[in-house]
């Protein structure tokens, strides 16, 4: 169980998430962001309201040492897939598979990628490309190209069965999140890795881990979403139900009704908490989960605190016309994206 934690001071409550320029002061006044400092205390404030959602991000209680357990190596075009068992925290192991590339290190390491699979049975299976649909085998591709990757299964998806509410959690979006940044723990401690460049790609429940995990973690250096968000009114016409069942945040229904408007946070707001690190956005036009309109608007919001911490060409949004799917053309540019702010350790 996670121990018990002293309570803290409710964070303010913002009327609209949309609007990211505006911070709340301890008696409700309304205050201009002028700064990167005014920022980092309306940041402050979103981390906190997520978690009024997500429940309280585990403490050190929980960083037990990884233990990590590696099969034998499987080798592929150009490099080896090792399946590794790791110790999220106590009476918990994480599946996943760790992607290394062949051949000595550049000076300082390879970039790494901690790659996160959609909403299918097989997991991690599906983005190393042991079971994937067209367009899904983002790790397989990102280790082709010369990152070292982690590929972990989710909560209840793949080889992985846990009752994340068993062990004390409020969401398993927020055991995922814990299990992700143990993930980025595994990746900074191999010694053939750079620790200074680890990034985040996922497509849909991948796309959105990618997104809380780096909130929550500002050791992810660039992140990569497709089909991932979109603003919580967007959402299937304001209806939060499918944000709200056991393998999400629970809390939406229980305390927030799956209403938006009662909501202590939205993605406009965990987008800009990104900044000022580089953020690609794949968001088709067709996308049935995530309406493309939503996207926008959590864009246009976040643009601002980009441009206030000097960063404007760091937040990226591709618009395809397609449907809920990451095409080859702009996965290869979320591709290059990456290459430009992590660095390649090889070429293709």
């Amino acid at each position: 169980m996670i121990a018990p934690q002293s309570p803290s001071p409710k964070p303010p409550s913002y009327p609209d998430h949309a609007d990211l320029m505006v911070v709340l002061d301890g008696e409700g006044g309304h205050h201009p962001v002028a700064s990167p400092a005014d920022w980092d205390v309306r940041r402050a404030h979103v981390l906190a309201n997520a978690q009024e959602v997500m429940g309280r991000m585990p403490g050190g209680e929980r960083r037990v040492p990884l233990d990590p357990e590696y099969g034998g190596p499987v080798a592929e075009s150009n490099y080896v897939r090792i399946h590794v068992s790791l110790a999220s925290e106590p009476g918990d192991r994480v599946p996943a598979w760790l992607l290394i590339p062949q051949g000595d290190p550049p000076p300082g390491g390879f970039p790494a990628m901690i790659c996160l699979h959609q909403t299918v049975r097989v997991g991690k299976d599906e983005v190393v490309g042991i079971e994937a649909r067209p367009n899904r085998s983002s790790a397989k591709e990102l280790a082709e190209r010369g990152y070292v990757v982690l590929a972990p299964d989710y909560p209840n998806f793949g080889e992985y069965a846990v009752d994340p509410y068993a062990l004390g959690y409020d969401s398993a979006t927020m055991k995922g999140v814990w299990n992700h940044m143990r993930g980025v723990d595994l990746l900074a401690g191999r010694p053939e890795v750079d620790a200074g460049r680890v990034g985040a790609i996922g497509h849909s429940l991948g796309g959105h881990n990618s997104i809380f995990l780096a909130v929550f973690d500002d050791r992810i250096r660039a992140v990569v979403s497709s089909c991932g968000f979109n603003s919580f009114p967007s959402y299937y016409g304001g209806n939060l139900a499918g944000w709200s069942h056991a393998g999400y945040m629970p809390r939406i229904r229980s305390k927030y009704g799956t209403d938006p408007g009662r909501m202590p946070f939205d993605f406009p707001e965990l987008i800009g908490a990104l900044a000022p690190r580089p953020f690609f956005t794949n968001s088709p036009l067709r996308d049935a989960n995530f309406e493309v309109e939503g996207v926008r608007a959590c864009i246009r919001s976040a643009r601002p605190v980009y441009e206030l911490l000097g960063a404007p060409e760091h937040l990226v949004a591709e618009y395809p016309d397609d449907e809920h799917d990451f095409p080859p053309d702009v996965r290869e540019r979320s591709y290059r994206f990456l290459d430009r702010h992590l660095g390649r350790a090889t070429t293709t």
